[in-house]
């Protein structure tokens, strides 16, 4: 599956109101961890068909980083059924990104 790439306006249909999970990872274009998370997130994209995986580009969308708490990134959050479940902070190797949505 695609990544979906999240705004403000998209995120309610997208994440808060799919029935199934999600993966949302929060990250900007100039963090060296977020650039070494996103092959892996695109990895787990191809290999996980049945969850959605989308990024929020925090300099693009500062009120959905902020509604969500974050203040590192990359922070990657779980949800199922449009509810948090589990949350990471860092750079994390695929096993463990998988886990989140597991």
């Amino acid at each position: 599956m695609a990544v979906i790439e999240l705004t403000k306006s998209n995120f309610e249909a997208e994440v808060t109101n799919y029935e199934g999970k999600a993966l949302v990872d929060f990250w900007a274009s100039w963090c060296p961890p977020c650039k070494m998370l996103a092959p892996v997130v695109e990895e787990v994209a191809e290999e996980l068909t049945e969850v959605k995986i989308c990024k929020v580009n925090v300099d693009e969308q500062p009120e959905l980083a902020m509604q969500f708490k974050v203040a590192s990134i990359p922070t990657l959050i779980g949800f199922e059924n449009g509810i948090e479940v589990k949350r990471s902070l860092g750079f994390i190797p695929k096993e463990s990104v998988m886990e989140l949505v597991q």
